[in-house]
């Protein structure tokens, strides 16, 4: 078997004691094995015993490429996991210089490029074109890479070789959310307007020269807002901003053209499922939900994105996202929406009557049509005024 050390045990022995045979999964190496990417499988029996019985995570491909590159252009967290706690190395660099940081932001596998941040490796360290990760991802349209990037500290105003930023990257192949945050984000608006490449070109040259409309039109017909905070939300986060107003057709098109991640998480720890969920909007919920987007995040309030529902007494989206959490109803907390008191728990507004107040007797009904004798007091004097 390729990369497992020679020491280890026979062909035949492995077929009778290697618990793979019996999966019928057949593994030629450890490539094989990061390529597969059955996370159950591989974290519990198959990579797991590659390494324990000495695969060489250093081996590579005819591209250069490693078990850990393969695990970032694949976007296998637990396989790069795996890996990384067995000492694999995420600095090297391929036959182009790429490391797996820069395959991770080229293919927007944002979780698997946040496992490797977390771990220390220098986000700074560039290609052959002099191309850091956070090119790739202005280049390739990967906003939630790109976002990832920025917060941990890269810069985006590094130039490549030929001089140009992630901006004029982006501008270059027309993604334009990516080219909106880059906008955002530069020192100013003129600088990113008017920063010209070694070939003498800006952003506007760039967007002309490849038919790229869409950047075109907003860099010459909408005046940029910096400080209005709406703004830079929609800017940071255009899915939150998407599934907030239940366009179901943007937020569908942003996460299946990779542009943003469907558990991407704000900076108060909200996903796109916890906006929908505010507004109840129950379509974006159920797309959201069929594509495997995760109901149990919180954000920073400890909130799910049920909790949110609860909270603005959106009674069909907590159903349909309790649902998932195994909702019972015959539970003390069930939601009744003629309970006032529940409206009260979660600091929502509801009737300014009292549930006693609603619930009369026909009596009380009656008694109640009857003016009391302080009533009939009063109108006695009042006519008696009017006659007198």
């Amino acid at each position: 078997m390729p990369g497992v050390a020679s020491s280890g045990p026979s062909t035949s022995s492995r077929e009778t004691a290697n618990p793979c045979t019996r999966k019928k999964v057949h593994f030629g190496g450890i490539h094989d094995a990061v390529k597969a990417g059955d996370v159950k499988q591989l974290s519990e029996i198959c990579l797991h015993w590659l390494l324990w019985h000495g695969a060489d995570i250093t081996q590579v491909t005819t591209r250069g490429w490693t078990a850990a590159h393969i695990a970032a252009i694949r976007g296998q967290d637990a396989c790069m996991q795996a890996l990384m706690i067995n000492g694999a190395n995420l600095t090297a660099q391929d036959d182009r210089g790429c490391t797996p940081l820069h395959l991770a932001a080229t293919h927007g596998h944002s979780f698997t490029l946040q496992i490797m941040l977390r771990s220390g490796v220098d986000p700074s360290v560039t290609d052959k074109r002099e191309w850091k990760p956070v090119h790739y991802a202005a280049f390739h349209g990967r906003l939630g890479c790109l976002q990832l990037l920025v917060k941990w500290g890269c810069s985006i105003e590094d130039v490549d070789c030929n001089g140009n930023l992630p901006v004029h990257l982006s501008a270059m192949e027309g993604h334009l959310h990516c080219f909106k945050f880059l906008f955002s984000r530069m020192s100013s608006a003129t600088q990113a307007l008017k920063a010209f490449n070694d070939n003498g070109e800006n952003v506007l040259d760039l967007a002309q020269r490849f038919f790229k409309q869409n950047i075109l039109q907003f860099i010459q017909g909408a005046e940029y807002k910096g400080n209005d905070p709406e703004d830079q939300e929609t800017l940071a986060f255009p899915g939150h901003v998407a599934a907030f107003k239940g366009d179901l057709e943007m937020l569908k098109k942003l996460v299946e053209d990779g542009v943003i991640n469907i558990n991407e998480r704000a900076d108060n720890g909200s996903t796109p499922m916890h906006k929908a969920a505010g507004q109840g909007h129950i379509e974006c919920l159920q797309w959201l939900i069929k594509m495997g987007a995760d109901s149990n995040i919180t954000n920073k309030a400890g909130e799910r994105p049920s909790d949110v529902a609860k909270r603005f007494a959106h009674l069909a989206a907590v159903k349909l996202l309790e649902g998932l959490q195994k909702y019972d109803t015959d539970d003390e907390n069930e939601i009744d929406e003629n309970d006032t008191k529940f409206f009260v728990r979660h600091g929502v507004e509801g009737s300014t009557d009292a549930k006693d107040d609603l619930c009369l007797s026909e009596s009380d009904k009656t008694d109640a049509r009857r003016p009391s004798k302080n009533c009939r007091a009063s109108w006695s004097m009042n006519d008696y005024v009017e006659k007198n």
